[in-house]
């Protein structure tokens, strides 16, 4: 936790409400986005128990498997999960745009120009916390190996042939969601704890109802008092008023609700199988009864989430968006649009666990966004920035005097001004420490560097010499010096992180990492077994 982020909590103990950690949102927010609020059985990782999900506020719509230890209901749950998901995220894949590239020939190694698609927008999924990622990520991990009827060996439990697929697209998007910076699928309780900090824990900010106490307290309560209210208040029977986000369900609602509701529906189902002729009129409609029954006590349970997730939405689109939240979300894009390409190219499924090169690639991945992404926050937020400041890693200041330089050791004098800020900021401003001076909205250049030459801590001055962004002539060009008066930022980061060395090519890579792709595809942990 930054030092900003605490000062923050200790505020919003003070005044009893959420206190802002963002001027402008940082993550992407679709206009369209599928609010997915599941719900796990208790006793087994993973068991689905129900899901309502929708578009559309107004309109939820609610699955739910009535004997969650019945193999067959579960299918027949995802089967109806996946016939109401995938329309959503495949109704991206249509509509593209060319993008224009280069790739070397590989035989006269010259460049060649080339057009890839590009999805023009991609799904963006909503849930409570991170609880129902990971739930997702199972659901995923359990189904996408499923064999269905249509295989030429479906096997004991053939699957509806919807099911392999919903797998493989919860696995592309848990995997994705584990991305700095990514907005394809996203916990509410995330987005809320990134741009507001709240006078409890990060384990406390992960019940959904608590947080939003904070945001708006009713009239008369402070936030923590709201918050403790949603975490215990029950009514007459037992039952808390605010059910808890999932995907786990309260015990008294298991023992009270829930249980009694399964046992009747099973009842009443063993009643209908067993019925003569003449009663089964009356039996099929106690199983109705008893299903519309357990219908309702999961619909009661999941609504408060669902107005509670659609509620942060709203507070999140209050904000501004961030200056590089296009960049991020096509990055999202071209995700998307890959996943879409490998699903059409007949592609196996994602395998049980990643290779030694993949698992590289992707650390080497997220290293580099999260890397991306800090110095992107830093640069659209000026809080984001002021934690930078407050950890020595940047300085703002005003302009207090600009000192014509010229570099002569070369052919030609090159310009290397001195420039004086009187700073307030206390960053690590060791002489020879190269900075980076943060662009400015329509004024400056896009990036300049600069050397520290001096520092005088009694007077709150840092002199810098700036040596680019100026130019190829004698003179700086116009508008790239600051002058007396200007207010500059200069970071000790880089503003565009380095990448990483490369990676060895897949064919190059040594037996004690797997091997050339030959050998990974023998692997024992690159396939899945689920019978």
């Amino acid at each position: 936790m930054s030092l900003l982020s605490t000062i923050a909590r200790l505020e919003a103990v003070r005044s009893g409400r959420a206190e802002p950690l963002a001027t402008v949102r940082h993550r992407h927010l679709s206009g369209r986005p599928m609010v997915v609020v599941p719900l796990a059985a208790a006793g087994e990782a993973g068991a689905p128990l129900a899901v309502l999900l929708g578009t559309d506020r107004e309109a939820p719509r609610l699955h739910i498997v009535p004997q969650p230890l019945n193999r067959t209901q579960r299918f027949d749950f995802l089967a109806r999960f996946a016939a109401d998901l995938l329309p959503y995220l495949e109704s991206f894949g249509a509509e593209v745009e060319q993008i224009e590239g280069s790739e070397k020939d590989p035989e006269t190694g010259e460049k060649t120009q080339v057009f890839r698609e590009l999805c023009a927008d991609a799904p963006q999924l909503i849930v409570p916390n991170g609880g129902a990622v990971q739930h997702l990520a199972l659901l995923g991990r359990s189904t996408r190996f499923r064999r269905t009827a249509e295989d030429p060996d479906p096997g004991a439990y053939p699957a509806p042939t919807q099911v392999p697929l919903l797998g493989r697209w919860l696995t592309h998007l848990t995997e994705r969601a584990q991305v700095p910076g990514s907005s394809l699928l996203l916990p509410m309780t995330g987005l809320l704890a990134r741009h507001w900090a709240t006078g409890q824990s990060h384990l406390e900010d992960q019940h959904l109802a608590a947080q939003l106490g904070w945001h708006s307290p009713p009239p008369g309560l402070t936030g923590a008092e709201a918050a403790l209210r949603a975490e215990t208040e029950r009514d007459a029977n037992g039952q808390l008023t605010h059910p808890p986000a999932g995907p786990a369900t309260d015990p008294a609602f298991d023992s009270g609700v829930l249980s009694p509701a399964i046992t009747r529906h099973d009842a009443a189902l063993v009643a209908f199988q067993q019925a003569s002729p003449d009663q089964a009129e009356r039996a099929e409609l106690h199983v109705k009864q008893a299903s519309e029954q357990l219908h309702s006590a999961l619909e009661k349970v999941l609504l408060p989430t669902w107005l509670d997730v659609w509620h942060g939405l709203d507070l999140l689109r209050a904000l501004p968006p961030a200056a590089h939240l296009a960049e991020r979300w096509e990055s999202d894009r071209w995700s998307y649009t890959g996943h879409r390409d490998r699903l059409a190219a007949g592609e196996p499924p994602q395998p049980k666990q990643d290779d030694a090169v993949t698992a590289a690639r992707k650390l080497a991945q997220r290293e580099r966004e999260q890397a991306r992404l800090d110095v992107q926050e830093a640069l659209d937020d000026p809080l984001a920035m002021a934690e930078c400041r407050l950890a020595g890693e940047a300085f703002t200041g005003v302009v207090t005097e600009v000192t014509p330089a010229y570099d002569t050791s070369g052919r030609s004098p090159k310009p290397r001004p001195l420039v004086t800020v009187r700073t307030a900021d206390r960053p690590h401003a060791d002489p020879g420490r190269e900075v980076h001076r943060a662009p400015q909205a329509g004024a400056g250049p896009a990036a300049q560097k600069a050397l520290i030459v001096g520092s005088d801590p009694a007077e709150g001055t840092i002199t810098v010499r700036v040596t680019s962004g100026m130019g190829r002539k004698k003179e700086p060009e116009p508008g790239t010096v600051p002058e007396p008066g200007d207010r500059i930022t200069f970071t000790l980061f880089e503003l565009t992180p380095r990448r990483s060395a490369p990676l060895p090519e897949p064919d190059d890579t040594p037996w004690t990492h797997g091997g050339p792709p030959g050998a990974i595809e023998h692997s024992p942990t690159a396939t899945e077994e689920w019978e």
